[in-house]
């Protein structure tokens, strides 16, 4: 069988996000909203009839991957075998979802973007990543999972809203899915993944410059290379690659130790964590999501072999001190994704919610991982008291004292 992959008190009370509940179909969609300083608080949920909504939201899934950037979340992909849930016969694509989704911040809208070009058919578990005004997508698998996986990059420019494949040369990866995938210095690096039978732990490397692959050959003897993987994540200090959990099928990786890949020594190397205190560390898991902030990794959720996890820890990536945030998912997950804005808050969206019913949802969470500048604050807040303002034109807009920055953010 092949391998699954779709699988402090706030300061504003709450933001308006939108989603829907796991297992629900024609029922009220809950909005949940999670907000995090120094302590914990508690969940707040509103019918979404009272949110400033776009026609529809994106329905349950999961196996989708998402990015951020200032304005807006971009979430692409997924799966869910569903039929209702997945559209029913308006879902060409079912179970998966060949589609691009937009949630603008300011106005706490969803919008499904229409793209010309040719879009990806591999839709689950492919890798995602913002270069600019770029989303590049590499891999992924379509139906039935490992039978049609894909090997080439596909580029969507969101602000012209066309896609292109990207002709590269040189030794390019496998035919994989659940890879991990980032942009460090120029090239993008993608690590791992599956065929759906067979697991790797592969480094390859694409020059974007050159538009060329090469597979990095690590000088370690083959009894010390990395565990092969999937589901796992990826982060970077511009010197090293940080592979966080992942596994198989059949297992989930600790994060006690993590594997680091140096790019000046050609090597890797096992490195060791510090728990947490009496907390200990983070338990293994796959198909967790996992966000960056400078030398700060967060990684959210995941499933460790026998129960759905809602945790949040971060790691510093020049201690490797591990610390428990006091915040848990208020609905736990695992082929969800996640993604950071530039200024530090953190969106979840989709994933499997229930094992035993094979259920998944499509809520939309946030959670700020650092406290919020007085720029965001102010922002947040004027949108709150003065919702119309996202309905001005331009030239009012200045005339107000708004900055084009942030007029830009909802235009």
């Amino acid at each position: 069988m092949a391998a699954e992959a779709g699988g402090g008190e706030p300061l504003v009370k709450f933001v308006k996000l939108s989603g829907r509940a796991a297992g629900s179909k024609k029922k009220v969609r809950w909005f949940p909203v999670k907000r995090l300083f120094t302590h914990s608080c508690p969940s707040l949920r509103i019918p979404s009839r009272f949110l400033r909504e776009g026609r529809r939201s994106p329905s349950s899934r999961s196996g989708h991957r998402c990015v951020a950037d200032n304005t807006n979340l971009y979430v692409f992909g997924g799966y869910n075998p569903d039929y209702d849930e997945s559209g029913g016969p308006e879902n060409e694509d079912y179970p998966l979802f060949r589609e691009l989704w937009r949630y603008n911040f300011a106005t706490g809208m969803w919008h499904q973007m229409s793209t010309d070009g040719h879009m990806p058919r591999e839709l689950a578990s492919m890798s995602l990543v913002l270069h600019g005004q770029n989303l590049l997508v590499f891999g992924g698998t379509g139906i039935p999972f490992g039978e049609s996986n894909g090997n080439d990059v596909y580029v969507c420019n969101v602000r012209y809203k066309r896609w292109s494949k990207l002709n590269c040369r040189g030794k390019k990866p496998n035919h994989i899915y659940g890879q991990a995938m980032a942009i460090i210095h120029g090239f993008l690096y993608v690590f791992g993944g599956t065929t759906g039978y067979i697991y790797s732990t592969d480094l390859h490397r694409l020059d974007l410059s050159t538009r060329e692959w090469i597979q990095l050959r690590p000088n370690n003897p083959p009894c010390d290379l990395p565990e092969e993987r999937y589901r796992h994540e990826i982060a970077h200090d511009g010197q090293k690659i940080y592979v966080l959990g992942g596994g198989t099928s059949w297992t989930a990786y600790s994060l006690e130790k993590i594997h680091a890949y140096n790019f000046e020594t050609n090597t890797w190397e096992d490195i060791p964590t510090k728990p947490h205190g009496n907390l200990g560390f983070p338990a293994a898991r796959r198909c967790h999501s996992c966000v960056q902030i400078k030398n700060e990794v967060f990684i959210c959720g995941g499933y460790n072999g026998l129960v759905i996890l809602g945790d949040l820890w971060k790691l510093n990536l020049q201690t490797f001190q591990w610390t428990k945030l006091p915040a848990l998912m208020p609905e736990p997950a695992y082929f969800h994704c996640a993604a950071v804005t530039p200024a530090g808050c953190m969106y979840i969206h989709g994933g499997v919610v229930n094992i035993q019913q094979n259920k998944r949802t499509g809520s939309l969470f946030k959670i700020w991982l650092v406290v919020p500048s007085l720029l965001e604050l102010c922002w947040e807040n004027l949108l709150k008291y003065f919702p119309h303002l996202c309905h001005l034109p331009t030239q009012q807009l200045l005339q107000l004292g708004l900055s084009l920055e942030l007029i830009e953010r909802i235009k």
